[in-house]
């Protein structure tokens, strides 16, 4: 599929969940949330449904996001409804690393390719300070786990305030660097003011490459991350959902003032 400005969207990020186990001040308010109720988040079949329409137009590229993925009760079977979808080379999930010890193998006997984990700091106290009381033991095990289990290559996602050189990220890239782990660098995002740029060591946040459409858990599909637009995949059905996101998708990410992180993926 291509888009007015001749990019190939050929990327799913899907969103199964808006409920994450940790509570990170960048990407969590302080007052909690609203959470979906369940009639209103999508159904492992309609994901499944609408993940097979978006390879027939030729998405081959799907990641599994949330909140945190891991919380979603079944996720296994849903990595093994999407893993079975021909024309899917590429089938990842991101995660905060804290459950993974305990699903790395089933997630790679299901179809799983690989994972990206999010690891700010390996420091106990900062780790517990940033999640709002999270155990930076449990990811490091879970981080363990994707490797013993195949899931290659593990990828660490280090979000940063300004610089890939700060006390905590320089901490984060030791520890890659001794355990064979890739790192990407994020910068913290505003969605409201629009803030974002490109990921060091990935190619988001560069808009003239962007070939991504997201899927949130209550099945609303957004071209862009950075923009108010989205279509109803329930109420359009699926292929017009597509096509119109595909064809409205922006040049550029400007602001979000609808959504928030832990409901659309980053």
């Amino acid at each position: 599929m291509y888009d007015r400005y001749n990019r190939n969207i050929n990327y799913l990020r899907i969103s199964v969940t808006d409920r994450c186990n940790l509570r990170c001040t960048y990407c969590m308010p302080v007052s909690g949330i609203k959470k979906l109720s369940h009639n209103e988040i999508l159904t492992y079949d309609e994901i499944a449904g609408f993940t097979r329409e978006a390879v027939k137009h030729g998405v081959t590229k799907v990641r599994i996001t949330g909140g945190e993925p891991l919380v979603r009760k079944g996720i296994v079977a849903l990595v093994e409804m999407l893993s079975g979808i021909a024309g899917i080379t590429d089938l990842s999930m991101t995660t905060n690393g804290v459950l993974l010890a305990n699903y790395a193998d089933d997630l790679k006997a299901a179809g799983l390719h690989r994972v990206n984990i999010s690891l700010d700091t390996t420091n106990p106290e900062k780790f517990a300070s940033i999640t709002r009381n999270g155990n930076v033991a449990n990811v490091i095990e879970g981080i363990f786990a994707a490797k013993r289990a195949g899931l290659l290559p593990v990828k660490i996602n280090c979000v940063i305030r300004v610089s890939k050189e700060e006390a905590a990220a320089r901490e984060v890239a030791k520890f890659c660097r001794r355990n064979d782990l890739e790192i990407r660098y994020i910068k913290q995002m505003d969605l409201v003011s629009g803030h974002f740029s490109a990921v060091d060591g990935g190619t988001g946040g560069d808009c003239m490459l962007c070939n991504r459409l997201r899927l949130t858990s209550n099945g609303k599909l957004k071209p862009c991350l950075f923009s108010n637009v989205e279509f109803d995949i329930r109420e359009l059905g699926f292929e017009r959902a597509i096509q119109l996101a595909v064809e409205l998708k922006p040049q550029c990410g400007t602001v979000n003032n609808t959504g928030e992180f832990y409901n659309i993926g980053g």
